[in-house]
């Protein structure tokens, strides 16, 4: 017997009973709805460069463009923070970076007092009646302590990671660091099967398989994690073919003058890092192939995608699954002069949020602002199951259900105490944590190249913006470490060192 089955058998023989006790309509049952599976699908450094968003205009994404096409797209949904680990805790536990003061790659959530019994997102299904089963990247870590592998009842074999590097780093002696993760170019193998992320999507299709077979008779909460196109971007030489070298890649915009009007803060949140600057990439040649890379791993994550998305309709599970896919925040390519995260521009904060399954609509782009906090309740709500109490997001339940939808407020995303960009439908505010500002038109403006925080003209529009800002971020959780901003008496610390204007690369 199937689980659709279980279910179906379960329910009607309670309907029955009900329906001889008080009477019923005769077509009463056929009606009943059965509780929604969840397919939760994250990728990791996945910025807006898939087609439905037009962020690159030759990226080859068509499985996260089908998904789109049999849901809804919020075309303008935000991280919560420019980094795995804060962005990831907050999506899990329904709490601001700037409430638990987990901002940077540790602590774990786990280890702070006001998330240390937080009930996560799968928790509170499981809390609910739902299997719940976990493989890939989730959290930014698995957590080294049964009490911290809490939130899954199922855990897969795979944590994260890209399974092995070659023998030698292709693109030697980068600039910050020479970092091993910091690397580019055609894997060495002859298949994909090596690879994690094809071993997630290939534990995702045997899973399917058994849960559309279970006599268990639970819904089920899966969460499927992809790490690529995290760092190092590596992809076999099938989906560097999709984007050929003689073809040309098209660069992403990045003036050299682009940083001229912005604060010189705004170099601080990523002050020294291990991911090269667009001046390196520059000087020794690697911009395109740099580019280039990332486009292949993105269509390498796409296809398996795709893959879990086919075994989810081949075991009959898509009408009664509801499919959530997100992306932990984005990644610049060059623009503002830099790669990698850890900035609160546009390109590193804005991130593909995609639901489709039973009763959303299909088809529909949603222009408001969407944060990726809002997944938590949102589930919840279209899920059946009874709210949950003390979340910091906002279901998107009203823009699923009528795409033009008002939205109460924009999106806020923060990183380190006192750094935060507000997204609107139309303009981006950016306060740093020395009062620095900058202000963004993307009706005018949408590569965020003019800022026109200076001008008195837009005063009104910067602080009806800032008026959604906290008075006071909270301050850094204990134990807070790797990318931290402080200020200690006075002096600004990178990661506990005084920063020096004398040590700046640009």
């Amino acid at each position: 017997m199937t689980l659709k089955s279980k279910w179906i058998v379960g329910f009607t023989g309670y309907m029955v009973a009900l329906c001889s006790l008080f009477g019923c309509a005769s077509d009463q049952l056929s009606e009943e709805k059965l509780p929604p599976n969840v397919l939760f699908i994250a990728i990791d450094d996945l910025n807006d460069w898939v087609g439905v968003l037009g962020g690159h205009p030759q990226i080859q994404t068509p499985n996260i463009d089908r998904l789109a096409a049999r849901g809804v797209l919020f075309a303008n949904a935000h991280t919560q923070a420019p980094l795995c680990n804060p962005s990831r805790a907050s999506i899990l536990t329904g709490y601001r970076p700037s409430t638990t003061g987990i901002y940077n790659l540790a602590p774990h959530f786990r280890d702070v007092d006001l998330t240390r019994d937080a009930v996560t997102l799968p928790q509170y299904f499981q809390q609910h009646g739902y299997r719940t089963l976990s493989n890939g990247k989730i959290f930014h870590t698995l957590g080294n302590t049964e009490e911290k592998r809490a939130d899954f009842e199922e855990w897969g074999p795979i944590g994260g990671g890209t399974a092995g590097h070659p023998a030698q780093k292709i693109v030697p002696n980068t600039h910050m660091g020479n970092h091993p993760l910091i690397d580019w170019g055609v894997y060495p193998a002859v298949g994909d099967s090596v690879r994690n992320d094809y071993k997630v999507a290939t534990w995702a299709e045997e899973k399917l398989e058994q849960l559309a077979n279970s006599q268990e008779g639970k819904p089920f909460f899966m969460a499927v994690g992809f790490w690529l196109p995290h760092v190092p971007l590596f992809a076999t030489q099938k989906w560097f073919d999709l984007y050929p070298e003689e073809a040309g890649i098209q660069l992403p915009p990045a003036p050299d003058d682009e940083r001229e009007d912005v604060p010189d803060f705004s170099w601080y949140l990523h002050w020294y890092l291990p991911e090269v600057r667009l001046s390196w990439l520059k000087e020794n040649n690697q911009w395109e192939n740099f580019v280039r890379a990332y486009m292949a791993t993105i269509s390498f994550t796409d296809a398996q995608v795709g893959r879990v998305l086919d075994a989810l309709e081949k075991q009959g599970l898509s009408d009664n699954t509801i499919v959530v896919l997100w992306s932990d925040h984005g990644f610049h390519l060059g623009e503002k002069g830099i790669t990698g995260k850890n900035t609160l521009w546009e390109r590193s904060t804005h991130v593909p949020l995609i639901f489709a399954g039973p009763d959303i609509p299909q088809g529909k782009v949603v222009s408001r602002p969407a944060e990726l906090l809002d997944i938590y309740p949102t589930l919840v709500e279209w899920a059946g199951l009874s709210a949950k109490e003390g979340l910091e997001g906002l279901s998107l339940a009203p823009q699923l259900r009528d795409s033009n939808a008002s939205r109460e407020r924009p999106a806020i995303t923060t990183h380190n105490p006192g750094n935060n960009s507000v997204r609107s439908e139309r303009w981006r505010y950016i306060r740093y944590a020395d009062g620095s500002e900058e202000l963004y038109d993307h009706a005018q403006d949408p590569h965020e190249h003019l800022n026109l925080a200076l001008d008195p003209a837009y005063g009104e529009v910067k602080n009806a913006l800032a008026g959604w800002l906290k008075e006071q971020d909270a301050p850094h959780a204990p134990g807070s470490q790797h990318r931290t901003l402080e200020n200690i008496n006075g002096v600004w610390h990178w990661e506990g060192s005084p920063i020096n204007w004398d040590d700046w690369i640009k």
